[in-house]
């Protein structure tokens, strides 16, 4: 099922030197491996992408396509929204020979408004997502309901008909994570819906929400709530942080990413 291209190999061994993880043979072991190195090293967040659209003429030109997706994160600990982030981990898992493909989604009432890969191994198919994110790998059943725990949450795939499942998570204040259309999507009707995304009807074009995990805990921000803070969550427990200062520079130094980009779209989004 993979889509078979060339990739920068100069920039692969930079990423696996970023995520601190050594390349195989494509199995298990090594995609619970990178997954884990992801959600921990490159954070799922807006800010770029705000940025990205208000200096950005052209729609066309908006969306940072894997390539230039690894270089930001590598000079400016940058990430993404799932769009972007899970075509830069799909792009990966090619060069690292992973047969996969890609998949857009559902959201209850709002369609195509996700992204996810399904990765195969030995006839069995496994839901990856770094763009929710999912902390673990999720096995996919036809026949039944499947249960499968990750560090920080549980999760339950429920198939709702042909080549549909629901993806729940707990514990969680919103337990329904999203609508898995288990279907391959080529990349350039992938890439169609990458640069839609950044038109009117786009997602996380006006707030900046980043989240992490940072010392085995999630941490999140969303310039929504105000006054600014810092948030954090593991085995049901939630605390905050009010930040007193300079918002963006506790902000990119506690997330690793850049200063001047998170100040530009915090500015952007008041």
């Amino acid at each position: 099922m993979t889509n078979r291209h060339t990739h920068n190999q100069e920039l692969i061994n930079l990423v696996l030197a970023r995520l601190k993880v050594v390349a195989g043979s494509p199995d298990r072991r090594l995609l619970e491996e990178l997954i884990g190195a992801f959600v921990r090293t490159v954070p799922w967040e807006s800010a770029y992408r705000i940025v990205r659209r208000a200096q950005c003429k052209e729609l066309q030109t908006c969306p940072r396509w894997p390539e230039e997706f690894w270089q930001d994160h590598l000079q400016g600990g940058a990430g993404g929204t799932c769009f972007e982030t899970n075509y830069a981990f799909f792009t990966l898992l090619n060069a690292l020979d992973f047969d996969c493909y890609l998949t857009v989604n559902n959201m209850g009432e709002s369609k195509g408004c996700h992204t996810a890969i399904i990765v195969i191994l030995a006839g069995q198919k496994w839901l990856v997502d770094v763009g929710f994110p999912l902390y673990t790998t999720l096995p996919l059943n036809p026949n039944g309901n499947v249960y499968r725990s990750s560090p920080f949450l549980r999760y339950t795939i429920r198939p709702e008909g042909v080549d549909r499942y629901q993806i729940e998570r707990r514990p969680h204040p919103k337990w329904y994570a999203f609508t898995l259309i288990d279907r391959p999507v080529s990349e350039e009707k992938y890439r169609q819906a990458t640069t839609a995304d950044y038109g009117p009807h786009g997602h996380f074009l006006d707030r900046v929400i980043i989240h992490k995990v940072l010392d085995e805990w999630l941490w999140r921000f969303n310039s929504d709530q105000r006054p600014y803070c810092l948030e954090y969550f593991k085995d049901g427990t939630r605390g905050e942080q009010i930040l007193n200062g300079d918002a963006a520079k506790i902000i990119a130094c506690k997330f690793g990413m850049n200063e001047e980009i998170l100040r530009f779209a915090l500015e952007l989004s008041e």
